[in-house]
């Protein structure tokens, strides 16, 4: 970076553990405050929460002087090292890292705010990440005792001159890289955008919960009819002067085929960060699944339409594609049954909304699948080895082995293996009962 500390665009560096600097040439006659507005920031907070208003005097005229060596910040530290008529000295400056539940207050608050999250995901550090703080009741910028100084001078003043100049080339180096700011705090960028992202997928998702039974109200209803007669006549015809009887009034051409019925849905895995797709790509694979259940219906493989999910299966669904790990706690602590999230998930994973119905619904198919089910089972297996079955109504049970397939009310049956007394699905389910009991022997 260059030592002229000019700039100030809030730009975030890349930087995830300790970072180096070099010493900043003298200023002679320039500014001792930071340019940028995380620079003044810092320089005012510094100066509220001083002591001696003299010693930040000379602070100010020291850190313009040049005589301070390379600059280090990690989380929680900021240190320098000089000579003071010929003797050297550390200087250190400490602020506390704040803990993990602090940081996700943060992003929560942040999340609320539409532009901080997309400047923080784009490379900024915008002032009202400050206000979501304030929000939260949290300090980044250091109040009244949080920044604590070392020095080895021998100065009576605390802090010292070398400790209040550091404080002020610090504010230099934010004009450079304001995501310093959130290192000495205790989180690199790379940690921050991935927290702020989780937060902003949380929100989108938690959003959505429960808004498909919203109806219209009356005053929009009433909107509707609030149409001045000149807007009226405006809109009975297009732009060029064509009434707009004559082209809305055609014949409707006739609809495309609908496009084949796709596979399950897949989980998608994490990063090696530990935050998968961006929340916008996510939000378009659910929708795609929403559109594969409607899909399924059309075409008759359901007899109803998918009706909107409850918490639980909201819960269960995120669980199941959703491998953060920041996301599957919250998703654990809201759902209600946090006991039964684990197995409902791979269910969901493997079966979507159906596999959760048939891990959690015992029901009696009617006899005519019943005996077609157990026609595909003589007839693919030779005599004599087919296993013994224990038949309770769609779940049929392979006697001694710990394995099971259960009939689905979508016609699929379910390969389920007994895990510590509970059962488990474990494979992708089957419309052919032969196939999902061999698949399930063989696994």
């Amino acid at each position: 970076m260059s030592g002229d500390g000019t700039g100030g665009n809030g730009t975030l560096g890349d930087g995830t553990g300790a970072r180096g600097f070099p010493a900043f040439a003298a200023r002679r006659g320039s500014r001792s405050r930071g340019r940028s507005w995380w620079g003044r920031a810092w320089a005012d907070a510094l100066e509220d929460t001083a002591l001696d208003e003299e010693t930040l005097k000379k602070g100010r005229a020291h850190a313009r002087t040049g005589r301070l060596g390379p600059i280090t910040v990690s989380p929680g530290r900021v240190s320098t090292t000089g000579h003071e008529d010929g003797a050297p000295f550390r200087t250190v400056l400490t602020l506390e890292e704040l803990d993990e539940d602090t940081w996700d207050s943060l992003w929560e608050k942040a999340a609320e705010r539409p532009g901080v999250i997309e400047e923080l995901l784009a490379g900024e550090l915008p002032p009202d990440l400050l206000e979501a703080a304030e929000d939260a009741r949290i300090r980044l910028l250091p109040g009244y005792g949080d920044l604590e100084a070392e020095c080895d001078c021998d100065a009576f003043a605390h802090p010292c001159e070398h400790a209040a100049a550091l404080g002020y080339q610090v504010s230099w180096l934010l004009d450079e890289d304001a995501a310093l700011l959130l290192l000495l705090r205790g989180r690199g960028v790379r940690e921050a955008r991935e927290e702020a992202r989780a937060a902003l997928l949380v929100q989108a998702i938690v959003g959505g919960v429960g808004n498909e039974d919203a109806d219209v109200t009356e005053a929009g209803a009433a909107n509707a009819d609030d149409v001045t007669e000149e807007a009226r006549a405006d809109a009975a015809q297009l732009p060029d002067g064509t009434p707009a009887e004559e082209v809305f009034g055609r014949e409707p051409a006739a609809l495309p085929e609908l496009p084949p019925l796709p596979g399950p849905p897949v989980r998608q895995d994490a990063s090696p960060g530990g935050v998968g797709a961006d929340p916008l790509e996510q939000l378009v694979a659910d929708a795609a699944v929403r559109a594969r259940e409607l899909l399924a219906f059309t075409h008759g493989f359901t007899a109803e339409p998918p009706a909107p999910l409850d918490l639980w299966r909201d819960s269960v669904r995120i669980a199941a594609t959703r491998p953060e790990p920041r996301v599957l706690a919250r998703v654990r602590e809201a759902c209600g049954r946090p006991e039964r999230l684990d197995r409902a998930a791979e269910a969901w994973r493997l079966g979507g909304r159906a596999g959760l119905a048939a891990l959690e619904e015992a029901w009696t198919p009617p006899s005519q699948d019943t005996a077609r089910a157990s026609t595909a089972l003589t007839a693919g297996w030779e005599q004599g080895e087919l296993p013994e079955l224990e038949v309770t109504e769609n779940r049929w049970t392979l006697v001694g082995s710990g394995r099971q397939l259960r009939y689905g009310r979508d016609g699929r049956w379910y390969p389920y293996r007994q895990r510590d007394g509970q059962w488990w699905p474990t494979a992708v389910p089957q419309r052919d009962p032969a196939e999902a009991l061999a698949e399930l022997l063989d696994g």
